[in-house]
């Protein structure tokens, strides 16, 4: 009986170890958009604590109101032991004889995504980081958009409509509902307190998007009128792109498609109502289309950072299936 217990006991040291140096991990923790730097407190009082505030807790793009892109948690390097390390994500900040940026997982727990900041001076590692801040942001941001996923996958919704309609399957929560199926317009919606969070997904043509001289002009224009169209408002209003605010654009991709990536406020004129957006159009040469995906959020007067966050998880873990199986 000792036997059979002690060969348990080993099989399962083995299985939770992944890592060569025998090391036997557990969960990581950590409230999503939140991230640990690890650094000492006079310097994170001076101009290298203000460098990474600058880069990582500046505003999120196209929100109505600043809201920071993480909540930053700064600890001594002597301070970060036991539970501590067990941080989803965190940022090391080094003295060394050279600069660099490297990206470490699953040193202490699992999942977990580290980012060690190296310099051999405070001004250097103040040069690495705005070198480097798009990959730090990055690096972090998927780790969160990862944990957001699996979240999510704890309790999914039937996607088989979306997978008919459009050969895509999406991971989005049981707490949303199809609120519109059409041949070529689907609206998904989720009741939050004082507002709602929604999902758009539709295909257009290729000669809707101009992809040369005004890429920008052109995703408004669709989104104004497919949107306007199809989004349900009061009569004589239409649900559009808030032109005071001029859309953030990038190129990102989606299931390893290309796609823009637009981020800006959608208004109904007359009605008081706005919020933010995430706009993902996709190029799918393979079905001669693009198709267009879109998280919005209606709560006024309260923060929408996690909102946003969550429709875009939710857009991103997009796959395209395989039409000929």
């Amino acid at each position: 009986m000792r036997k059979i217990i002690l060969l348990l006991t080993l099989f399962a040291l083995v299985a939770c170890n992944d890592k060569p140096e025998g090391k036997v991990l557990s969960s990581s923790s950590g409230v999503l958009n939140t991230l640990t730097v690890i650094m000492p407190n006079d310097m994170w009082a001076g101009a290298v604590g203000e460098a990474v505030r600058e880069k990582l807790a500046g505003p999120v793009n196209g929100l109505p109101q600043v809201e920071p892109m993480f909540e930053i948690n700064q600890m001594p390097e002597e301070a970060f032991t036991g539970f501590m390390r067990k941080q989803r994500t965190f940022l090391k900040i080094e003295q060394a004889d050279s600069s660099g940026v490297s990206i470490i997982n699953d040193e202490y727990a699992r999942p977990q995504t580290g980012i060690i900041v190296k310099g051999p001076s405070e001004e250097a590692i103040i040069n690495q980081i705005a070198q480097d801040s798009a990959k730090i942001v990055n690096a972090v941001k998927k780790a969160e958009f990862t944990e957001k996923i699996r979240q999510i996958s704890l309790s999914l919704k039937e996607d088989k409509p979306l997978q008919d309609a459009f050969g895509i399957s999406m991971k989005f929560p049981t707490a949303y509902r199809y609120a519109k199926k059409d041949d070529n317009f689907f609206w998904i919606r989720k009741d939050i307190p004082h507002g709602d969070m929604n999902i758009t997904v539709y295909e257009v043509p290729y000669s809707m998007v101009d992809r040369d001289s005004n890429t920008v002009g052109s995703l408004i224009k669709m989104r104004d009128s497919i949107g306007g169209d199809n989004i349900t408002v009061s009569e004589g209003m239409r649900f559009i792109t808030e032109a005071a605010f001029a859309p953030y654009l990038e190129e990102t991709t989606i299931d390893g498609k290309p796609a823009y990536q637009m981020k800006g406020m959608w208004e109904v004129k007359g009605r008081y109502m706005a919020g933010p957006f995430v706009n993902f159009t996709v190029d799918d040469k393979e079905n001669d289309r693009y198709l267009v995906l879109e998280g919005f959020v209606f709560k006024p007067s309260a923060s929408k950072r996690d909102n946003l966050f969550e429709l875009e998880s939710i857009l991103r873990s997009v796959k395209f299936l395989d039409q000929s199986e």
